[in-house]
């Protein structure tokens, strides 16, 4: 809880800063020391800002679904491990249980776009069901074919077949992976990455908020605690995201000349993944609608089911070869 609530403040401030940087203009810098201090002021404000019902919603589902956007990330840390011992719950189908989440953390922003009554959210609903639809299509492929190289749905079980070295990584085609590894990883990490981009609601992929086109999309009725709870998942499902890929793709704890392995691997990783979400967010524009699914069903899915495909076949091989 606390890592999550610690992330979810300070990313934002990361967010401004780095757009700061990016577009040469000031970021905040007025609350403490270079703005360290602007996620606490900002969390006071919006607490102390009354949580407003507009007429004509649903009460029950309008409230609830803020809720249902964190809850979901916030369970998912409980199955990602950190390290060999730092993890709070080992679960054999961990890989099964975070996507699982991941799907209700998505009903939170159609139950909040239908519920707000607004037509601008309930656009941003509607658009959003059908960039989650397609995006986690090609990602669930992918991570079938990790769990058909690696034999296992344990996320742990995955990290600790990568130890040795980045030559281990599911990501690098260098000597010592198979022959399906070495060809068709490297391609599974860029799908994974990008579908993690979309799944996020991030720019150039953020067609759920568009903000040009429809206001604030599904949070335009939403202030107080009710917008903060939207935020604060968003950034919670950016480091879940960015854990997955590194057990997934990065060698989880291992270092990268696999002398050390330590939860400070793990960190630098997941933060250097996090620093590339930002910077792709202010520095590409935002897509259109069509070109966003297009990506997904003509060009992800299927070079995803290509590559489960070519994985299965060249694990049949070797299981002649050897």
């Amino acid at each position: 809880m606390a890592f999550a609530g610690l992330n979810a403040a300070y990313l934002g401030w990361c967010e401004r800063k780095g757009a700061g940087h990016i577009q040469r203009r000031i970021g905040p810098k007025e609350v403490g020391w270079f703005g360290l201090l602007q996620p606490l002021a900002d969390g006071i404000k919006l607490m102390s800002k009354q949580l407003i019902v507009p007429k004509g919603v649903d009460d029950i589902l309008f409230r609830a679904a803020p809720i249902l956007a964190m809850i979901p990330a916030i369970t998912s840390m409980v199955a990602i491990p950190f390290s060999e011992t730092v993890q709070a719950r080992a679960i054999d189908l961990s890989v099964l249980l975070i996507f699982a989440l991941a799907s209700i953390g998505m009903m939170a922003v159609l139950i909040g776009g239908w519920a707000s009554g607004n037509k601008y959210a309930i656009i941003s609903a509607t658009r959003s069901v059908s960039q989650n639809i397609a995006y986690e299509i090609p990602m669930l492929v992918t991570v079938i074919t990790i769990v058909m190289l690696t034999g296992s749905m344990n996320l742990e079980e995955i990290a600790m077949k990568q130890q040795g070295g980045f030559w281990n990584w599911n990501i690098f085609p260098v000597v010592g992976q198979s022959i399906a590894q070495a060809i068709i990883m490297p391609v599974s990490f860029i799908i994974f990455f990008i579908c993690s981009v979309a799944e996020t609601n991030r720019a150039p992929f953020d067609m759920a908020e568009a903000e040009s086109e429809l206001v604030a999309g599904f949070m335009t009725e939403y202030g107080s605690m009710g917008f903060g709870l939207f935020m604060m998942g968003e950034y919670l499902n950016i480091v879940v995201g960015a854990c997955l890929t590194t057990v997934l793709f990065l060698g989880g704890w291992y270092g990268p000349f696999g002398f050390t392995s330590s939860i400070l691997w793990f960190l630098v990783k997941i933060y250097i993944l996090i620093a590339v979400f930002i910077w792709i967010r202010w520095t590409f524009p935002r897509t259109q609608i069509y070109k966003l699914l297009n990506l997904s069903w003509k060009i992800l899915i299927p070079f995803s089911l290509a590559i489960l495909l070519l994985s299965a076949v060249f694990i049949k091989v070797e299981g002649f070869l050897i």
